[in-house]
């Protein structure tokens, strides 16, 4: 329980990292992360608890990240970019490998030998894309560095992790061949790649099966994608291939059927992504966080000195892999097809951020006792972070002044602006149909919940609005009376609907709420003065009870009150949706929106009472499909006209077209 317990702690600590991070984007997300596992670390926990094993590391956070990584590379640019992609992620990364391992062994031969030297390289030569796309999210990064350094960090990750499993095994076993190392690496990488491309198609052939003939059975082929690279790298790893390669290659596999299975279903996708996309934010912000919550205990263990020490490493270790990046660009060892080779140079150099499969790889590292000629765990981890922490920091202060920043051409009020007037379009386009105007109502209050989600509602303008539509309902009421279409009794009681849809709707919060409670509280104060002073009432109501007959009866009576309640409304809500009809404009939509929203609860409140009135499900369908391709053609219409411009479409259709999604499957739900 103590170790379901820390776990919760971490994800909590990833959760608030990210909203600081969203709130005040001033420092990388990582940092943040970091910064929030210190601060866990402070608390009275024990920290030795949340030590998980190297292999149980690898199972639960490489593995999936690895396989997510692989699902979302397309494979039509990976064939094309096969040449770079080898140079990047095999060749740069041996040579970083051998260069740096061989160098630090030469460098400090009484601290590493070459099996430590080399895990230590193989540690720290993997990048990070998600890194690299947080420091650069406000900058325009050149395409062709972008994608060079995105392709490199899906691959060299595994390289890294091949060449990391081997050092590993030979600092823990004391022996090493050159021979037998080579013939490894075949079998260990191209055997856990052919491996894992069998279990992802095989896989994929179940799932395309079992949607194609049960449809939309998201319960069962979702978890099965989801359980996909723990049962995939468990089964390499049991056959001594690479758990890492396999994965990625099930998740290529993947990548390549995606639009067939998008094809089966695109709800099953969607959710798919979505929570794909949940697990590689929570995954990435754990392993930060918990490495912030490991150093305060490493920096205890290890002087001062020591620090000193291993600061001073990694800044020589960083400055080596940059140079070898650097010349890497400039020799053309990697065609980027640069305009400007020296600045596309200069950034592949600098994009060369660690994260995450850096502080995995680290945190993997065994507990090695028997040789006091290595260097401790603790002191590894410490080497390993301080070089992710001066990635970071080059990265976030280098970027802006080498890049422009990262400009749209509109503004979020702009998007604002435009969103309400393609909502409106919809609405008006919608209210103009004389029939359904039940499912136009409820259609209508969730068309109206696209434009109100960065809305703030003008409360004077809503509560004049409200009382105005009120005040035709009733003068509607009084025409009616008056004219014999309803009874005196029928007015009284219809009114006190209206006077209680005032008081609920009026002002919203904790009095409306205590409000209503002091009234329930009154009426069964009074309930119980009743039962209590006139007996034989009750007696007659309970005789009323268990008298079948007369409890027909009394049903009878109930739904013809309700019915004829409904009849009043429908006939009093012509004049009040002709007067909002009139009174709305895009500077009140969203109050006029709120005041529909009221008469829409009254409407559903009467509804209950009656199967009469339950929404058509299909008319309700029918009617989302037209309002949603009316506000994609006023978006083509406004584009086309020259009025907004094609990346403010482009975003606006995008936000369509989400809430098309979610209001349909609403209506399924």
């Amino acid at each position: 329980m103590t170790t379901v317990y820390i776990v919760g702690l971490l994800l909590i600590t990833v959760v608030a990292a990210n909203i600081i991070h969203l709130l005040w984007p001033v420092l990388p997300l990582a940092i943040y992360q970091i910064l929030a596992g210190i601060m866990l670390s402070i608390l009275p926990i024990d920290t030795h608890a949340i030590v998980l094993e190297p292999e149980i590391f690898m199972l639960l956070i490489i593995a999936p990240l690895m396989f997510n990584d692989g699902q979302n590379v397309s494979f039509r640019q990976l064939s094309q970019n096969i040449r770079q992609i080898l140079s990047m992620a095999v060749g740069l990364a041996v040579v970083t490998v051998i260069l740096v391992g061989g160098g630090l062994k030469l460098a400090l031969p009484q601290h590493f030998t070459y099996a430590l030297a080399f895990m230590l390289a193989a540690i720290i030569t993997p990048t990070d894309a998600v890194a690299v796309k947080s420091l650069t999210t406000n900058v325009e990064m050149p395409k062709n560095v972008n994608e060079t350094l995105e392709y490199e960090s899906l691959f060299n990750d595994a390289s890294g992790l091949v060449l990391f499993s081997l050092a590993t095994g030979t600092l823990t076993s004391g022996e090493f061949s050159l021979g037998h190392g080579v013939l490894t690496f075949l079998y260990v990488f191209f055997g856990g790649i052919i491996f894992g491309s069998l279990m992802g198609w095989m896989l994929i052939a179940l799932r395309t099966t079992l949607m194609r003939t049960h449809v939309d059975i998201g319960s069962i082929v979702i978890p099965i994608n989801v359980m996909t690279p723990f049962a995939v790298y468990w089964l390499a790893e049991e056959m001594h291939l690479s758990g890492i390669l396999a994965v990625v290659a099930a998740g290529i596999v993947h990548s390549i059927l995606y639009d067939q299975l998008r094809l089966t279903s695109s709800r099953v996708q969607n959710a798919t992504t979505t929570l794909w996309n949940i697990i590689a934010s929570l995954l990435n912000g754990f392993v930060f966080v918990l490495l912030g919550v490991m150093l305060p205990e490493v920096v205890r263990q290890t002087l001062t000195a020591t620090i000193l020490k291993l600061a001073l490493l990694a800044l020589g270790l960083y400055l080596a892999m940059s140079l070898i990046r650097y010349l890497w660009a400039r020799f053309k060892l990697v065609d980027m097809h640069s305009k400007n080779p020296k600045r596309d140079g200069l950034l592949l150099a600098l994009g060369g951020i660690h994260g995450t499969i850096t502080l995995a790889m680290a945190f993997s590292i065994p507990v090695l006792t028997e040789s006091a000629q290595l260097a401790t765990r603790n002191q590894l981890i410490l080497l390993a972070a301080i070089v992710i922490l001066i990635s970071l920091t080059v990265g976030t202060l280098a970027f802006p002044r080498l890049l422009p920043a990262k400009t749209k051409n509109y503004t979020n009020d702009e998007f604002q602006d435009q969103l309400i007037h393609t909502v409106q379009y919809a609405i008006d386009e919608l209210s103009a149909a004389p029939e359904n105007k039940k499912e136009q109502a409820l259609l209508i209050d969730q068309l109206s919940s696209q434009m109100t989600l960065t809305f703030k509602i003008n409360r004077n303008v809503y509560d004049r609005l409200a009382s105005q539509a009120r005040g035709v309902e009733m003068q509607t009421l009084a025409e009616l009376r008056e004219n014999g279409v309803v009874t005196a009794k029928e007015e009284q009681v219809y009114n006190r609907m209206i006077g209680r849809d005032a008081l609920m709707h009026s002002q919203h919060g904790l009095f409306a709420f205590l409000r209503i409670w002091h009234y329930r509280f009154k009426w069964k104060r009074l309930s119980h003065k009743l039962h209590k002073h006139h007996p034989q009432t009750f007696a007659q109501l309970q005789k009323i009870h268990d008298d079948k007959t007369l409890q027909d009866k009394s049903k009878v009576v109930r739904q013809q009150y309700f019915d004829r309640l409904e009849s009043i409304f429908n006939m009093t809500m012509t004049d009040v949706n002709e007067f909002l009809d009139e009174v709305q404009t895009s500077d009140n939509v969203h109050e006029v929106a709120m005041v529909r929203r009221m008469y829409l609860n009254r409407q559903q409140t009467l509804d209950r009472f009656h199967s009469r009135g339950e929404m058509d499900i299909n008319v309700l369908r029918t009617l989302a499909i037209e309002a949603f391709q009316d506000e994609h053609s006023y978006v083509q219409q406004q584009a086309a006209a020259g009025v907004i411009s094609s990346d403010l479409a482009n975003a606006l259709n995008e936000h369509i077209s989400n809430d098309q999604l979610v209001c349909i499957q609403s209506f399924e739900d």
